[in-house]
């Protein structure tokens, strides 16, 4: 049965009075009115207070109260061990918060938070002018962290944009302070040292708040249309050194060799400096000696003299005469003839297996030929 049929009593279901709003909706007014009543209450206001007219007070104080909290509740931020938070008051920069939670007034305070220990890369690659004069392909690689949050944010408008344009600068003016060989080759090491040093004299200068980590030159090479070129070039700076190698080698060898024969052409040369100085001195001390014989004896020294000088000459000859004492007739003997002879008859005889005693017998011979000549000789002599 419905509550306001015949027999229902008139009881209305939202506590309404029995005879408030016969047969018609609840009453709003009503209804705002209890529950203004009910939150009064809460807050400390009149519980029995009745609404002026046909408005009701709206809870303003319960709007600011949720308004409080939900303000509070948006100023709380957490910062991570990894980062640092840098807070602007009123667009002004105020301080720079390490980990931990934090509490700033929400559209006063502006919060950025940084990561401080993550390890961004940047890439520059491009063709750049060497000392002398070659085109050069670079390619360079540039780790970094952020050193300082506060210029990080505030001091420079776009940092990683400068730190390109700053690793663009510091890459070309080295590489253009080097040859085209000492780039590819020789000075990479180099390369990347003087670069990360004037980058990070670049980003200081201009207050990034980076702080460069590793530079590392990737790739170095001569542009693309020049390759075929340079690798003839760099095969025929292989080549050179390969020779010098080997010329170096060669001189190893050879050098020593040639040191040793010059010293062995030095000490036989001071050999015979002392062997000719000791035998002028002997010569000499016998000089000596002789001249006091000499004037002791003048005669028999001089014919001594004599008899050595004629035996030193006829021992360096082939040839001898031989004078017969009382004749006119020389004998002539050519005893290199005779030793060409006694060769060739000793090579004959050995081709015959002649033994020693017919060679023996032979020099008889000759020996007897030679006396009867002789004796003839002294014969004719006698007889005349």
């Amino acid at each position: 049965m419905a509550w306001n049929e015949p027999g229902g009593n008139n009881k209305d279901p939202w506590g309404g009075g029995g005879n408030r709003n016969n047969g018609g909706p609840p009453d709003l007014d009503e209804l705002l009115r209890k529950i203004q009543q009910k939150l009064g209450g809460l807050f400390g206001g009149g519980g029995s207070g009745s609404p002026s007219g046909d408005s009701v007070k709206f809870p303003w104080v319960l709007v600011i109260g949720l308004a409080v909290l939900i303000y509070g509740g948006l100023g709380v931020y957490q910062v991570n061990a990894n980062e640092q938070a840098v807070v602007l008051r009123l667009g002004k920069y105020h301080s720079t918060e390490s980990a931990g939670l934090h509490w700033n007034p929400p559209l006063i305070d502006n919060v950025t938070k940084v990561n401080m220990t993550e390890v961004r890369t940047e890439r520059t690659t491009g063709q750049m002018l060497t000392e002398d004069a070659n085109i050069v392909e670079v390619v360079l690689t540039v780790q970094w962290q952020v050193g300082d949050a506060e210029s990080f944010v505030l001091r420079v408008r776009d940092p990683v944009k400068s730190l390109q344009e700053a690793t663009d600068s510091a890459l070309r003016h080295v590489v253009g302070s080097l040859t085209l060989n000492g780039v590819i080759s020789q000075n990479r090491t180099q390369v990347s040292a003087d670069t990360q040093e004037r980058l990070q004299e670049y980003l200081d200068l201009y207050q990034t708040g980076i702080r460069i980590d590793v530079v590392n030159l990737t790739d170095a090479k001569a542009p693309r249309e020049v390759q075929d070129a340079f690798d003839d070039v760099t095969k025929a700076r292989e080549d050179e050194v390969r020779l010098q190698n080997e010329a170096q080698a060669d001189a190893n060898q050879i050098i020593p060799v040639a040191r040793g024969q010059a010293q062995r052409i030095i000490e036989e040369a001071e050999a015979y400096k002392a062997r000719v100085i000791e035998s002028a001195r002997g010569e000499a001390v016998r000089f000596e000696k002789l001249l006091a014989e000499y004037e002791r004896a003048p005669e028999v020294t001089r014919e001594r003299l004599y008899l050595d000088a004629v035996q030193d000459v006829m021992a360096n000859t082939s040839k001898v005469m031989v004078d017969v004492e009382g004749g006119n007739n020389m004998m002539y003997l050519p005893l290199d003839k005779l030793a060409q002879g006694g060769a060739g008859a000793a090579r004959a005889a050995q081709s015959q297996d002649t033994s020693p005693v017919m060679i023996e017998e032979v020099y008889q011979r000759v020996i007897e030929r030679l006396r009867r000549d002789d004796a003839s000789t002294r014969r004719s002599q006698t007889i005349r």
